[in-house]
């Protein structure tokens, strides 16, 4: 059973929305555990206040106590403008997540709008395809584009087996020392420079492990992957630019049985996504800052309420009050011993809400590393148009057992994504064979990278699949997909930066250098 582009969306919206929920929740755990420290503290004072009446005279006992209540009273108000501070940056938080959810609730409102407005256009075009098959100039125009595209497919299969090739069959000459030292120093190239002891050497060297033979093969190795992804890549250009021709018939038709109105509504409905969706990106880089002052809050990170626990806990770790313990412990005096055994365990506890503290810490940091991570994610899936009715998934993981996997560290954002890209598909469901044209990969994908597909979904599928002209609906890419990488291109306000990179990479596989050349 295949996901939808609307019900992986809503999964995914549904996980970041717990994540953010967590967040919160640890953050108000984290502040009542600093509230919990600061009673605790008190309690202690008052404990050593008791303590001292029984045990110091009263003139060393009043100035104890005055140190303990100076200490008590900075403490206090420092606290009590933390608080303060800290349920501002709550409702601060929880405004932005209003704001976040109308939005979202927004963006699904008119995808709605634009799937009907879609529908409505598939309709016209079917209804008008058998038309268009009788149309010369078009079914010609459309044969030479599929066959452009699968040329174009073909090549850019023999590239990436090519780059396979350079990976697998140049280890041994990489992991050779001596053949790489003289690869890279150009040996038996004009690039090499050597004195007369240096290059005598190097020869007894080449003839040893027989460089002569190797390194041509090596140097092949390496230029054909780079050739043939130069060809692929024209192949490439050749069939978008025949689509291109296609796309234009398309419309021409269409607007002609009545299909331009219903077109500039699904603009106008894409157009309103794309404002939404940088509504919320902003949103979310505004709730980004606030969750990390809130954060930095509810840790205690605060100066201020920093000083304050520092400067109580301090005026009871003072000297004199180190010793008075030490005294009451000596003495076999039940009361003496009952207030002992009340500080002991008020500093237990600190102790422990201490550990638990620096777990959720730890715990607050990865969940807002992994909620960065997902909105990166659920940017290249709007980019792409994954969210689209007519795209689909055919691995129900995603939404499950992998969710969960990646939202617990199992695996990267980068894989992650990955195996959304790679189960995705743009489903063309009409009857309608047009004469066996296909398109790419057996017509299921949008073939055009970033250019994205027709608006129309034509009945033989050869080309549908992009929401709206010019988009950027990968589809899974070309072929296997081997050559897209890169890394998330969501922006990001400040110096926080992009996201993470996917790895490969067009043509750089290998990682070596190319030393001498040819």
């Amino acid at each position: 059973m295949s996901l939808r582009g609307p019900q992986a969306m809503a999964s995914l919206d549904e996980a970041m929305r717990d994540i953010r929920r967590e967040e919160d929740e640890i953050s108000k755990r984290l502040a009542r555990s600093g509230e919990r420290v600061s009673k605790i503290r008190e309690s202690e004072a008052d404990l050593v206040r008791e303590l001292a009446k029984m045990r110091l005279d009263p003139a060393i006992q009043s100035e104890l106590q005055g140190h303990i209540s100076n200490a008590e009273s900075k403490a206090r108000d420092m606290l009590k403008a933390h608080a303060s501070e800290l349920s501002a940056t709550e409702k601060a938080l929880a405004v932005i997540d209003d704001k976040l959810g109308a939005l979202t609730a927004e963006r699904a409102k008119a995808l709605k709008t634009q799937t009907a407005r879609q529908v409505e256009l598939d309709r016209l075009a079917a209804s008008i395809a058998s038309d268009m098959e009788s149309n010369k100039v078009y079914v010609e125009q459309r044969d030479s584009a599929v066959q452009l595209l699968d040329t174009a497919n073909q090549s850019m299969a023999k590239t990436e087996q090519a780059e396979t090739d350079r990976e697998d069959k140049g280890r041994p000459y990489r992991d050779d020392p001596l053949f790489m030292y003289l690869w890279e120093n150009g040996y038996g190239t004009k690039n090499y420079r050597a004195n007369n002891l240096i290059r005598y050497l190097d020869g007894l060297v080449a003839r040893r492990i027989g460089f002569a033979k190797a390194r041509p093969n090596f140097a092949m190795l390496n230029e054909i992957p780079l050739r043939l992804r130069e060809h692929a890549e024209n192949q490439i250009a050749a069939a978008q630019a025949s689509q291109s021709k296609v796309e234009a018939l398309q419309m021409t038709a269409v607007d002609a049985a009545g299909g331009k109105p219903v077109r500039a509504q699904i603009a106008a409905a894409q157009q309103q996504i794309e404002a939404i969706d940088e509504k919320i990106t902003a949103a979310e880089d505004e709730r980004d800052a606030t969750a990390k002052n809130l954060s930095l809050l509810a840790q205690g990170a605060d100066p201020a309420f920093e000083q304050a626990l520092s400067t109580l806990a301090a005026s009871l770790l003072r000297e004199d009050i180190q010793t008075l313990l030490a005294e009451a412990r000596r003495t076999a005096t039940g009361r003496d011993d009952t207030l002992v055994a009340q500080i002991d365990d008020a500093r237990m506890r600190v102790k422990d809400e201490d550990n638990e503290t620096r777990e959720q810490r730890q715990r607050l940091k990865t969940l807002a590393a992994r909620r960065r991570e997902l909105e990166d994610i659920q940017w290249e899936f709007k980019k792409s148009r994954f969210d689209d009715p007519r795209s689909s998934f055919g691995e129900e993981r995603l939404v499950g057992d992998l969710l969960n996997e990646f939202l617990r560290g199992g695996i990267t954002a980068a894989n992650y994504w990955d195996q959304w890209r790679r189960s995705q598909n743009f489903n063309q469901d009409s009857p309608w064979s047009g004469g066996g044209s296909r398109g790419p990969a057996g017509g299921s994908n949008s073939p055009w990278g970033e250019r994205g597909g027709s608006t129309i979904n034509w009945p033989n599928g050869s080309f549908g699949g992009g929401r709206g002209s010019g988009s950027s609906g990968t589809g899974g890419g070309w072929s296997r997909g081997g050559s897209m990488g890169g890394g998330f291109s969501r922006p990001r306000s400040g110096s926080s930066g992009g996201g993470f990179k996917t790895g490969g990479g067009s043509g750089k596989s290998g990682g070596f250098k190319t030393g001498g050349g040819v």
